[in-house]
């Protein structure tokens, strides 16, 4: 397998195709990574959440990665990593317009985005009393890799070792 860096512009085909990643903060030396759904423009990404420990640790350590990719195999498989800073939209300087904005982005990118964040809730009579969060990140960097399988490879595939 040969390892190739992605360009920009391969690096965000792949962030407009899928619309699940998982976002890493930290807080005191200590990562957390958890599964969001995302929607991409070139200088941010969009994310619908509900209160808890990363929307908690981003408010006090807003510099946050997020990592998306499409795996065919382990021969095969691209990975984008993101780096950029949290920025809440539910703030009264990002009016309405701009949390509307983002709504509708994550719509169009991926029809449940509300979905993970309210699964979540284990009681569902307090889903209705759920702070909500719409926030976004600056882009700061967008690195990718991409696997390409070598000839030898392509014959165990098929195979199944």
């Amino acid at each position: 397998m040969r390892i190739i860096s992605m360009s920009r512009q391969e690096c965000s085909g792949l962030l407009q195709r899928v619309s699940i990643g998982r976002l890493a903060c930290s807080l005191n030396d200590q990562p957390y990574v958890v599964p969001v759904a995302f929607s991409y423009e070139p200088d941010c990404i969009y994310i619908f959440s509900t209160f808890g420990k990363k929307i908690e640790w981003m408010r006090k350590n807003p510099k946050v990665c997020l990592q998306a990719d499409e795996i065919g195999d382990r021969w095969n498989w691209t990975s984008v990593v993101v780096t950029g800073t949290y920025l809440e939209l539910n703030v009264p300087q990002y009016h309405t317009a701009q949390r509307e904005h983002a709504r509708e982005r994550l719509a169009a990118q991926c029809s449940e985005w509300w979905r993970i964040p309210l699964s979540e809730a284990r009681d569902r009579s307090l889903i209705s009393s759920m702070e909500t969060v719409f926030f976004r990140i600056d882009i700061k960097s967008i690195s990718g890799l991409r696997a390409v399988p070598e000839a030898g490879e392509l014959a165990h595939q098929g195979s199944g070792h």
